[in-house]
C-alpha cells in the first residue's frame, strides 16, 4: 500500500466512527460501579468481550490475585462537630484516632520544618498522593487531613508501590490514616489553629487484602500471525463509582477503534491488542504491572508501542494540547492533534501515572489523559496528579474521582473529537510499514538532559562519555529516518525490528531508573531519572557530596552502556 492509499484508508477510518455507538456504549458503562474485583466489574467486562469478538477479535480474560484497598466509611470530629469526609485507598484503618492537628501547608519540607507532626494529624493542603503520604511518614506523622480545593472530595490511591508490592516493598506502603475534607472544613481548622489547640478524632474503614481480579485482552494478529509484532492499545476498566468518563468514555473510544481498525485489516503492517486493566483506581496499577511481569517476555520481542486511554469524552473538556507521549511518538501526537483536533501539541512529557507500567520492558508510549477543561476555569484538583499546575488544559472536570462521574458528564462531540486523534494514531502505528517513531528526537532529548545534569554537576562528575553517546544516536537516528520512510517489504520488516531494538535500549533510559525488570514508585519523574540527582550535589556538605557522586558515577555507567547498545543497533542498519 503506497502513502496514497494509506492516506485514503486513515480518512476513511476516521469517517467511520460513530458517536451514536460511542454513546450506547458509555450508556452501558455507566449502568455499573466497577471497583476492583467486584462483581459488576466482571459482568461489565462480559459485555467489552462480547463486543470485541463480534468486530472479529479472539478475547482472553485474565484471573490474577491482586493487593487491592476499598475505602468504607470515614468520620472526622473536630472544633465539637462532625464534618464531611472520606478516607483513601491504601490508607490505615483506624477507630477513635485521637490526635493533635498541626499545619504543614502544602505538605513540604518547609510546611514541616514549621510544626512538630511527631505522633499528629497533619492538615495539608491539597488532595492526598503518594508523595504527602511519604513526607507524612518521614515525619513521624499518625495521620493527615487533606484539604480539598474546593467542596468535592476526590477518591485517591496514596499507596506508591507500583503495582501488588512484593515482600521486600511491604514497608513502603503507607504507615498513616488519611482523610480528605472539604475547603470549607480546612479554613475553620487553620483559624483554630491560629488561637490555639485542635485536637482530632478519626474513624477510617479500609478494607485491604487480595483479590483475585480480572484483565480482558482482545487479540487480532497483523500479516506475520499470532508471533507477530503488535501495537497495545490499553485502559482500566474499574473505576471509581460510576466512573463514567474516567474510564467509560476511554473504554468505549478503545472498543470504537479496536472494531474501525479492524474493517480495513487487510491493510495492517501489525496486529492490534486490546486490554481492559481492574487494579488502577483500587491497585496501584495493579492489572498492567501484573500483566507486564507476567507477559514480559512476550512484550519485550512483539510490543511496538503502547496507547493508553483515559478519560476521553468529558463535558466541556475542550482542550487536547496537553496530553503527553514519550519524546519517540511525539510526532505522531503532534499530527493526531493538529488533524483531527486543530490543536498545537505542548509537548508535554508523559508523566509517572496511569497504567504506563511497560517503560522499564522498553515499551514507547503515547496519550494518556486525553482531553481537559480549558486554563482558567474551575480549581485544578488533579494537577498534582498528571503533573505541573494550570497549563492550557486544567483538569478533566471537578466530577473527576467523586460519585458525580455519571453519564451526563460526557458530551458525544468531544467523545468522538477524541476517538478521532485515537483511531489517527492507532492506525498511522498499525499501517506504516515502519512504525512512525523518531529516535533522532529522542537522542536528542536525552543529550539535552545529560547537558543539563553535567551543568548541575559540575567537577563531581563527568558525564562526557554518555553525551558523546546520545549525539552519536541522534545523528545516526536521523541518518535513518529517509530510509525507514520509504521503506516497503523485507526492507520494512527489518527496520521495523531494529526500531524495536532501539526501543528497548533507549525508553528505560528516559523514563526509568535503569532496572528492566522492577517497576519504579508511582513518584514524579524526571527525565532520565537514574541521574535526577545531580541536581543535589551543589547542596551537601563535603563527604556527602562524594557519596553520591560516587553512586551517580555507577548510574552514569548503566546510562553509558545503554547508549552503546543503541549504537550497536544503529549499525546493523
Amino acid at each position: 500500500m503506497v502513502g496514497a492509499e494509506r492516506e485514503e484508508q486513515l480518512a476513511r477510518g476516521v469517517a467511520a466512527l460513530s458517536e451514536a455507538r460511542l454513546l450506547a456504549h458509555v450508556a452501558e458503562f455507566a449502568r455499573r460501579r466497577k471497583h476492583a474485583g467486584s462483581p459488576e466489574e466482571l459482568e461489565s467486562l462480559r459485555y467489552v468481550e462480547r463486543e470485541l469478538r463480534l468486530c472479529g477479535y479472539g478475547t482472553e480474560l485474565l484471573f490474577h490475585d491482586a493487593y487491592i484497598s476499598l475505602p468504607g466509611g470515614a468520620r472526622f470530629e473536630a472544633l465539637g462537630d462532625e464534618h464531611r469526609c472520606i478516607t483513601h485507598s491504601f490508607s490505615r484503618p483506624a477507630s477513635g484516632l485521637r490526635a493533635r492537628l498541626v499545619d504543614v501547608g502544602g505538605g513540604d519540607e518547609a510546611g514541616y520544618a514549621a510544626a512538630d507532626a511527631r505522633g499528629a494529624a497533619v492538615l495539608v493542603d491539597g488532595i492526598a498522593t503518594p508523595a504527602a503520604t511519604i513526607a507524612a511518614r518521614r515525619h513521624r506523622a499518625v495521620a493527615q487531613v487533606h484539604v480539598s480545593p474546593h467542596e468535592h472530595l476526590h477518591e485517591m490511591c496514596i499507596s506508591p508501590v507500583w503495582g501488588s508490592p512484593g515482600e521486600d516493598q511491604l514497608d513502603e506502603l503507607p504507615h498513616t490514616t488519611v482523610v480528605t475534607v472539604e475547603r470549607e472544613t480546612g479554613e475553620r481548622l487553620r483559624d483554630a489553629l491560629a488561637t490555639g489547640e485542635v485536637v482530632v478524632l478519626l474513624d477510617a474503614e479500609v478494607d485491604t487484602s487480595w483479590r483475585q481480579t480480572p484483565i480482558l485482552v482482545g487479540d487480532l494478529a497483523g500479516p506475520r500471525g499470532d508471533d507477530g509484532p503488535f501495537v497495545l492499545l490499553s485502559g482500566h476498566h474499574d473505576t471509581w463509582h460510576y466512573g463514567v468518563m474516567d474510564n467509560g468514555g476511554a473504554n468505549a473510544t478503545m472498543l470504537e477503534v479496536a472494531c474501525v481498525c479492524a474493517l480495513a485489516r487487510e491493510h495492517w503492517c501489525r496486529g492490534l491488542r486490546v486490554a481492559f486493566w481492574s487494579g488502577h483506581s483500587q491497585g496501584r496499577y495493579s492489572g498492567s504491572a501484573w500483566y507486564a511481569d507476567t507477559h514480559w517476555q512476550e512484550l519485550d520481542r512483539r510490543a511496538v508501542a503502547h496507547v493508553n486511554v483515559d478519560s476521553t469524552g468529558g463535558r466541556g473538556n475542550t482542550v487536547v494540547s496537553d496530553t503527553s507521549a514519550s519524546e519517540e511518538l511525539a510526532a505522531l501526537a503532534r499530527e493526531a492533534l493538529a488533524a483531527q483536533a486543530g490543536q498545537e501539541y505542548s509537548g508535554r512529557r508523559s508523566e509517572r501515572a496511569g497504567d504506563q507500567s511497560f517503560w522499564g520492558i522498553g515499551v514507547p508510549s503515547i496519550f494518556a489523559n486525553m482531553s481537559e477543561q480549558p486554563a482558567g476555569g474551575d480549581v485544578n484538583a488533579m494537577g498534582a496528579v498528571i503533573g505541573g499546575g494550570t497549563r492550557r488544559g486544567a483538569s478533566t472536570g471537578w466530577w473527576w474521582h467523586t460519585p458525580d462521574d455519571t453519564e451526563d458528564k460526557i458530551d458525544g462531540e468531544i467523545l468522538l473529537r477524541d476517538t478521532r486523534i485515537y483511531q489517527h494514531a492507532v492506525w498511522r502505528l498499525l499501517a506504516s510499514p515502519v512504525p512512525p517513531l523518531d529516535f533522532a528526537s529522542a537522542a536528542r532529548a536525552l543529550a539535552e538532559t545529560l547537558e543539563r545534569r553535567q551543568q548541575e554537576a559540575g567537577d563531581a562528575l563527568d558525564l562526557s562519555l554518555c553525551i558523546d553517546g546520545a549525539r552519536a544516536v541522534e545523528e545516526r537516528a536521523a541518518r535513518l529516518a529517509s530510509p525507514a520512510a520509504a521503506a516497503e517489504g523485507e526492507e520494512a520488516e527489518r527496520l521495523a525490528d531494529l526500531v524495536r531494538r532501539l526501543s528497548r535500549a533507549l525508553v528505560p533510559l528516559a523514563y526509568t531508573r535503569g532496572d528492566r525488570f522492577a517497576h519504579d514508585p508511582a513518584l514524579a519523574q524526571p527525565p532520565m531519572p537514574a541521574l535526577a540527582d545531580t541536581a543535589r550535589l551543589g547542596g551537601l556538605d563535603a563527604d556527602r557530596r562524594r557519596f553520591l557522586a560516587s553512586r551517580l558515577r555507577r548510574e552514569s555507567n548503566r546510562v553509558a552502556h545503554a547508549l552503546e547498545q543503541a549504537l550497536a543497533v544503529l549499525e546493523d542498519a
